[in-house]
C-alpha cells in the first residue's frame, strides 16, 4: 500500500504544518503486471474555498505496475475527477 500526504506548511513553518488531503493506494490483484488498484483520499475542509470535507474512493483498474510511482500516482489523482465523493 501506498500513502500519500498533503501537507502545508505556511511559509515554511513546520510547527504550524497541517494536513490538506491523504490518499491510499492498495494493489488488490496479487501484484499481476496489470494491476487493479483500490484508491481511497480524504481531503480537509477549507476556509478558503468553503468546501467541506470529502472522502473519495474507486478502483483504478488494469494499469501496468512496471513503472515508476508518479505514473501510479498520476493516474490515481487524476481518477479522483470520477471517483464517488462522500461529505464528511
Amino acid at each position: 500500500m501506498l500513502k500519500v500526504t498533503v501537507d502545508l506548511h505556511p511559509g515554511g513553518a513546520s510547527e504550524f504544518r497541517r494536513t490538506l488531503a491523504t490518499m491510499t493506494v492498495s494493489n488488490v490483484t496479487e501484484l499481476s503486471d496489470l494491476s487493479d488498484y483500490e484508491i481511497t483520499a480524504t481531503e480537509a475542509a477549507s476556509v478558503l474555498t468553503g468546501e467541506p470535507a470529502k472522502m473519495f474512493w474507486f478502483r483504478l483498474r488494469r494499469h501496468h505496475r512496471r513503472q515508476s510511482v508518479w505514473k501510479l500516482i498520476a493516474a490515481a489523482i487524476a481518477g479522483l475527477d470520477d471517483a464517488k465523493c462522500a461529505k464528511l
